[in-house]
């Protein structure tokens, strides 16, 4: 059984209380978002008898799973945390506050406003198993800018928390909507590397599902976990956390898929060239038994 614990103890995938833990800091930006925390100088004049002088951040812990393998950040943010940090997602606001922590975010948000090149092979990857016009619900799809079958037809509609502006076309729907919709897909793209209960977020998304309908996730292949297969070891050498609080394994997305009753159709990993840098994506695909 996997818990909603506001630090946590357990696994988020397999409810494992088997974690290798290990300190770490979250990111000013996220912190000052999330808690309202903003980096702070300690110095002589603090008078402190027992600490030292110099920058403190805020703390965390970074906590990998012994079992299914999943590396993640002990804070789970609560529904309002979660609202305040993804509220306006790379708009103006977010953008300006984010470049002043991340010198630098600024130069590069522009490319989050172009649809990925990489969705292209997605689709490909998952037409074979789809009607050739999709009825397709995006799961925490923002604008609806990198859903897979955009503009080809088939009616889209996107759930997202953020309230950002919709793509022409796209239709919005809440959650008491979705029963009367009947979808060939549901997607949940880079969505659950950043929610704190995964496990929670899919079983929102099982009330949509009908018997024919296919649940597409997709998380990161973290550089971390991709240069280092298998470890169980990485709690060490995770010091710092962003917007990514979880950082999954295969399997870790497998525990996902037993603990909903959902059954694995496919998997892939698939590279992406982002121009600056390479990335990696694991998708798995699912449905009902």
């Amino acid at each position: 059984m996997v818990s909603r614990e506001l630090i946590a103890r357990h696994c988020i995938c397999c409810g494992s209380d088997q974690l290798r833990r290990s300190p770490a800091v979250l990111m000013p930006f996220i912190a000052h978002r999330v808690f309202g925390h903003e980096p702070v100088e300690i110095t002589e004049e603090w008078g402190l008898r027992d600490l030292l002088p110099g920058m403190a951040y805020t703390l965390c812990s970074s906590l990998q799973c012994q079992h299914c393998g999943v590396l993640f950040l002990d804070y789970r943010f609560t529904e309002e945390q979660m609202a305040a940090l993804y509220h306006g997602y790379r708009d103006e606001i977010y953008t300006r506050q984010r470049n002043h922590y991340e010198p630098g975010y600024a130069a590069i948000a522009d490319h989050y406003q172009q649809r990925e090149a990489y969705i292209r092979d997605v689709e490909s990857w998952l037409a074979p198993h789809l009607p050739p016009r999709p009825v397709v619900l995006d799961w925490g799809g923002g604008s609806g800018l990198n859903t897979p079958f955009l503009y080809q037809g088939g009616k889209l509609h996107v759930h997202d928390i953020s309230a950002v502006e919709l793509m022409p076309g796209v239709e919005r729907v809440n959650t008491s909507q979705l029963a009367a919709q009947r979808y060939d897909l549901i997607v949940c793209s880079q969505v659950l590397e950043h929610v704190p209960f995964p496990l929670d977020l899919i079983k929102q998304i099982l009330p949509a599902l009908h018997e024919q309908t296919l649940v597409y996730l997709e998380v990161p292949h973290e550089a971390l976990m991709r240069e280092n297969p298998g470890s169980l070891e990485l709690a060490g050498l995770k010091r710092h956390w962003h917007e990514h609080v979880n950082f999954f394994t295969q399997q870790a997305l497998h525990s996902l898929l037993d603990s909903t009753g959902l059954v694995l159709v496919d998997s892939h990993l698939l590279t992406i060239d982002l121009g600056w840098r390479q990335s990696q994506v694991m998708g798995v695909l699912a449905r009902y038994p």
